[in-house]
């Protein structure tokens, strides 16, 4: 399906598995099949509840260079229609609620403050080429997005409701726009549909400052509709140098033919330049 898609770039945002490297490894080598520039960010489920954190490092390992936890990716996309994009990962294996690392990322990672983990983030975005679009990848999404259940990063399984999100993704976010335009930041782990039929959470908003916050967490990502049709699930989106083009949740066949679209965002019409696509998995 990627293959008929061609998007320039495939972003994965965590919870691949519940720590077994098949499916990392299977990114590996789609992305080598492909040509299709790849990058993913761990999550909480990709430690395997393993405290060892042998499981999560077994991940690392398979992802190799498509891992990009604390570090910048710079995507050039193999048809050289676009400038390219540069992806730098936040904190991997986040589970939300502000600053908390597990056993297992201690085990990897050794002990580290919230402070510490905005500078990697932010050291990271510092070595990002001006002239390319920088988006921000993350398991969870930052705080500050509301504290409401149905809010991008808000706590729905619990009451009462409150703001889930990164405390130092929140930190790196705010120095990293001192100093340059950060148009996009992509996040799952908190998913669409809310506890206990409480609805659906939203997933796309815009802040004062132009930035765009797209939460992919889309789950199940596999559905057959009331037609009996198998269909995959991606969000999408386009970028050109300057800024957010359009973004949109999709569902598509296993043929890639388009059933379905919630358009989230669109830019007024400017003159036509090279942009850069990218399909988004949770």
């Amino acid at each position: 399906m990627l293959r008929i898609l061609a998007p320039d770039a495939l972003l994965l945002v965590g919870d691949l598995s519940d720590g077994a490297p098949r499916i990392p490894a299977q990114l590996r080598r789609l992305e080598q099949q492909l040509l299709l520039p790849t990058v993913c960010i761990l999550g909480n489920h990709d430690t395997g509840r393993d405290p060892t954190g042998h499981a999560l490092r077994r991940q690392m390992a398979a992802l190799g260079p498509l891992d990009c936890g604390w570090q910048l990716r710079q995507l050039v996309p193999s048809s050289h229609r676009s400038p390219g994009l540069v992806v730098v990962g936040a904190r991997p294996g986040s589970a939300g609620g502000g600053f908390h690392l597990s056993q297992a990322c201690l085990s990897v990672f050794g002990p580290l403050s919230l402070e510490q983990s905005a500078a990697r983030i932010v050291a990271a975005a510092a070595a990002a080429p001006p002239d390319c679009p920088l988006v921000l990848l993350a398991h969870c999404g930052p705080a500050g997005l509301g504290s409401e259940l149905s809010d991008p990063c808000g706590r729905d399984w619990k009451r009462p409701a409150c703001d889930w999100g990164d405390q130092d993704l929140a930190l790196a976010l705010a120095r990293i726009r001192q100093v340059r335009p950060l148009p996009l930041v992509v996040f799952g782990h908190m998913h669409h549909r809310l506890k206990r039929g409480a609805g659906e959470r939203r997933s796309f908003v815009v802040d004062r400052q132009g930035t765009a916050y797209l939460n992919a967490a889309c789950v199940p990502r596999h559905l057959v509709d009331a037609a009996g049709v198998a269909l995959r699930h991606f969000s999408w989106v386009e970028l050109d140098a300057a800024g957010l083009l359009l973004a949109a949740h999709r569902w598509y066949g296993l043929d890639g033919r388009l059933h379905y679209e919630e358009r989230l965002f669109d830019r007024p019409a400017v003159a036509a330049a090279a942009t850069e696509t990218a399909a988004l998995g949770c």
